[in-house]
């Protein structure tokens, strides 16, 4: 008799504890691809989001094209209130759980963003993979608001190209990394959004280099080529191209990157503070427009002296600006110290800021041009043109 009344009482705790009477169907979900937040003129925080549309679902813009997302825009006191209100307008639940990018507008950034992101960090929908960018000059809805043409919506179109790995991409796991290491500053993506005018109307945007922090406040931008020395800086480089003009007048040189490596070393001898950034790189011969035969030792060597030239030039570039300009330290110069020193480090601690600016940072480069290409010298030209 005991095994039977045994088997009834587990039937029954399997009846009872079983089941999905609390799942949330799909078509009860409003499914956010993108969110771009910003600051009205009465300060309030705005936030859009950018809503899929089901394929079934969608509604025809007029060309009999279906339209694959919507863009819903509210405001509020602070970002719970904006997203309570954006509820507010769905028949669906907000779901955040497939949101490929955040959007800062340059004015929330220069506001600060240390009542902002704290959100992000205690709904479990909330991915910290998600990739957060800074929108340089322009309004960050109109991004989201972009019919891009290669991708369904232009939020997966900016993740795929972060995904690429040429320009800087910054996730919000990086970020809240970054804004609380030893010594250091976060640093974002920057994107600009590129309105056309005209009939054909073709929105699109274009990344702009980086957004650098200091205290969860924006203290300004690098240019392209600034963000191109501080992923040489940070070990981030790792594919790319490189161009750089060659002595003598001989025109230019190009190279693809294929493989990079960055390595600090540092001293600490009272409040005086030395780092020395070595980076190293292997790649093939992308372009030659000068007369040289590179085939040749000579010439081989004066064309890496050339790129080692370039990287070089960018990383200082990017130092005196996070140095001199923003003193901010976003490439993590205060870990390095962390790390190699850590009894000297807890001595200057609370001063890295006053001394991160006057930090003596010396740059060596050596790059290796792997392929030369099928032929030396450039083909169009003449025996007589070509620098053996």
């Amino acid at each position: 008799m005991a095994r039977p009344f045994l088997c009834m009482i587990l039937i029954a705790a399997l009846v009872l504890t079983t089941g999905c009477w609390d799942r949330t169907e799909v078509n009860d979900l409003a499914i956010v691809m993108g969110t771009a937040l910003d600051v009205t003129k009465k300060g309030e925080v705005k936030g859009t989001v950018q809503i899929a549309l089901p394929q079934q679902a969608g509604t025809s813009d007029g060309s009999g094209r279906k339209e694959k997302f919507f863009v819903l825009s509210a405001a509020g006191q602070n970002n719970m209130e904006a997203i309570q209100r954006l509820q507010n307008k769905l028949s669906r639940r907000l779901f955040t759980s497939h949101r490929s990018v955040i959007f800062i507008s340059e004015r929330l950034a220069r506001r600060g963003l240390g009542d902002i992101l704290d959100i992000f960090t205690h709904d479990p929908h909330n991915r910290l993979r998600t990739f957060i960018m800074v929108v340089r000059g322009g309004d960050p809805e109109k991004i989201v608001e972009v019919q891009y043409p290669f991708e369904e919506a232009p939020t997966e179109a900016v993740k795929e190209m972060e995904i690429l790995g040429d320009h800087l991409s910054v996730t919000l796991r990086d970020f809240f990394i970054a804004s609380s290491s030893e010594g250091g500053n976060p640093v974002a993506a920057a994107i600009t959004p590129e309105i056309s005018s005209g009939k054909s109307k073709k929105d699109l945007f274009r990344f702009s280099g980086a957004a650098v922090f200091k205290e969860l406040k924006l203290a300004g931008f690098l240019n392209e080529k600034e963000t191109d020395g501080l992923l040489w800086i940070t070990g981030r480089k790792k594919q790319g191209r490189i161009v750089a003009a060659l002595p003598k007048g001989y025109g230019s040189i190009g190279m693809v990157l294929v493989t990079a490596s960055s390595k600090i070393t540092s001293e600490v001898n009272g409040d005086k503070v030395k780092f020395h950034i070595r980076l190293r790189g292997n790649g093939d011969l992308l372009e030659n427009n000068s007369p040289l035969d590179i085939t040749r030792m000579p010439n081989l060597k004066m064309a890496e002296k050339a790129l080692e030239d370039t990287v070089a030039k960018q990383a200082k570039e990017c130092l005196y600006k996070i140095q001199k300009e923003y003193k901010s330290d976003v490439a993590g110069f205060g870990g390095v110290l962390f790390r190699n020193h850590p009894r000297k480090w807890k001595q200057i601690q609370k001063k890295w800021d006053k001394l991160f600016p006057e930090a003596e940072i010396s740059v060596s480069v050596k790059l290796n041009l792997r392929e030369t290409g099928v032929s030396g010298p450039p083909l169009q030209l003449k025996e007589k043109e070509i620098v053996k």
